[in-house]
């Protein structure tokens, strides 16, 4: 599973950068404008993405893919309004009377939500190790966010609504993350970035100049786009809680850079916060799952390799190229060995 952490990792990597560099941004574009311009590149930069890929695919590769079933439709239109419309926005409102640290820290609190919608709504298995984890990162939060008599403030407060929305949007997508991930991206990027763009401009925005335009479409293809990308990878192969506690690493990226970006001698609080998020980060890694477990019979179309949950015939030639894309199906199995509840072993306990 190492591969699938660090493509969970790097995928926290992009999107921990977008915080400060959309700080940078909302000193002249309005948050809605700022999130449209950054789902729209999302989705432009993958659409042409996929073209190249579409024009270098032979016609047998090309239908294989995998295609999204009307009845999980539902799924995808849940997470782009949750993830792509809500979460963007609350993130652009909450920035704009939040500090750029303050805010990457904050931003751990979508793998808590994650993990708790995740465990609690569609009872995937959480372990103690995961649960503790989780309230350090609660602990964390909190510390980042009161201030005393004052209360939460606003902006913190929007920014873990927007945590929120991205922790139900991150569980709807674990819906229909066996199917192609750029597509996925693709679809996401493009409805939430017109949907943004459209109330900016309705509001009274104007896009920036030509400058500013193209450094906001290309954040938004590395931050948000093939960010998502390897999320839904990654959702694919550990699960939503899992997925989830990887992707809390993105602020310490975030406040990495935001500290580049502007020198300062952060509070002690802040320091605290950072050592109790670290640990939960910490206590996710180390999280081991292991037991004796029965897959079901199943058929389903995905990349994949000929490991011990694919030993398949194939009904066209076969060259060895390996992963490939194909509809197949897996026979019923018992044993036992260490597993996430990806997308073969989501099972009960």
């Amino acid at each position: 599973m190492f591969n699938a952490a660090l493509i969970a990792l790097s995928a926290a990597a992009l999107f921990g950068a977008t915080t400060p560099l959309a700080k940078i941004l909302l000193g002249a574009l309005s948050p809605f404008m700022v999130a449209g311009l950054f789902y729209l590149g999302s989705g432009i930069g993958l659409a042409c993405c996929i073209l190249i890929r579409r024009l270098r695919q032979n016609t047998r590769e090309r239908g294989h893919e995998s295609h999204i079933p009307p009845a999980e439709v539902p799924w995808l239109l849940g997470a782009i309004v949750a993830g792509g419309i809500a979460g963007p926005a609350l993130l652009m409102l909450g920035l704009s009377s939040t500090p750029a640290a303050t805010s990457s820290l904050l931003l751990n609190l979508e793998g808590v939500l994650t993990a708790a919608i995740a465990w609690i709504v569609f009872r995937e298995n959480v372990d103690v190790q995961v649960f503790l984890g989780m309230v350090a990162i609660v602990a964390g939060g909190l510390l980042l966010s009161w201030q005393g008599a004052a209360g939460v403030p606003t902006g913190a407060l929007l920014i873990v609504g927007a945590c929120l929305c991205w922790a139900i949007d991150n569980n709807l997508t674990r819906k229909v993350s066996t199917h192609d991930a750029m597509t996925i991206a693709c679809i996401k990027g493009l409805a939430a970035g017109c949907v943004n763009l459209s109330i900016a401009l309705l509001l009274g925005a104007h896009l920036p100049a030509t400058a500013k335009l193209a450094a906001a479409l290309f954040t938004g293809f590395a931050g948000y786009g093939v960010s998502l990308v390897l999320f839904v990878v990654a959702l694919r192969h550990l699960g939503t809680a899992r997925t989830g506690a990887y992707f809390s690493v993105a602020p310490l990226f975030g406040v990495a850079l935001s500290l580049a970006i502007w020198p300062e001698a952060p509070p002690v609080a802040f320091w605290l916060a950072a050592l109790f998020m670290a640990a939960g980060v910490w206590l996710h890694i180390r999280e081991r799952h292991e037991h004796v477990h029965t897959h079901e019979a199943l058929e389903h179309n995905h990349p994949h390799t000929h490991d011990e949950h694919h030993r398949h015939a194939h009904p066209f030639p076969y060259d060895g190229d390996e992963p490939h894309t194909h509809p197949h199906r897996h026979a019923p199995i018992t044993h036992s060995h260490a597993h996430y509840p990806d997308i073969h072993h989501r099972h009960s306990h």
